[in-house]
């Protein structure tokens, strides 16, 4: 009876310890002049993988995206600028469809009624001053209209979103 009890205790006390191990931090990405750190992913709209380890997809979408504003962010932002965002919420372009048995992973379905949208803050720092700050909505509702040419780069439609707000909204106000 009593090795039962001490069972029981040991087993409760690692519950305890593997749930506190479970409790991560926020992803943060950089590169560059950007730095983005991920609020809660898990709460996010829609970063479904298809066909990947979820974490993995998740990290992979993460610094695609911060590589590719930082591309653009370097175009805009003057040497002693940095860009610093924090996303809390992210939903792909597209709706991820189960196909019932006839594979063996969902499909991502990009139709124009599932455009991609990002909410996030952010700051322009120079010289570790923010310069400009803001809070932001974006939503791409024509982001298949227009002549587009044949690409197969990962998470094409958020970077595109993501360059046009840098052009449109933080480049005139430096």
């Amino acid at each position: 009876m009593k090795v039962q009890f001490l069972l029981l205790a040991s087993v409760l006390s690692c519950s305890a310890v593997w749930a506190a191990d479970e409790a991560k931090t926020d992803p943060v990405t950089e590169d560059g002049v950007v730095k983005i750190v991920w609020q809660n992913p898990k709460d996010f709209r829609d970063i479904k993988s298809s066909g990947e380890i979820q974490s993995r997809y998740e990290q992979r979408l993460f610094d695609t995206l911060t590589t590719n504003i930082n591309k653009e962010a370097a175009k805009v932002l003057k040497p002693n600028q940095k860009l610093e965002m924090t996303v809390t919420d992210v939903d792909l372009a597209g709706d991820m469809r189960p196909t019932f048995g006839a594979t063996a992973d969902d499909l991502r379905v990009i139709k124009e009624i599932y455009p991609p949208r990002m909410t996030f803050s952010y700051q322009v720092l120079e010289n570790d001053k923010v310069i400009i700050a803001g809070d932001e909505k974006l939503s791409d509702m024509g982001f298949m209209t227009g002549i587009q040419p044949l690409n197969d780069k990962p998470f094409n439609y958020e970077t595109k979103m993501l360059s046009d707000w840098l052009k449109k909204t933080v480049a005139p106000k430096l």
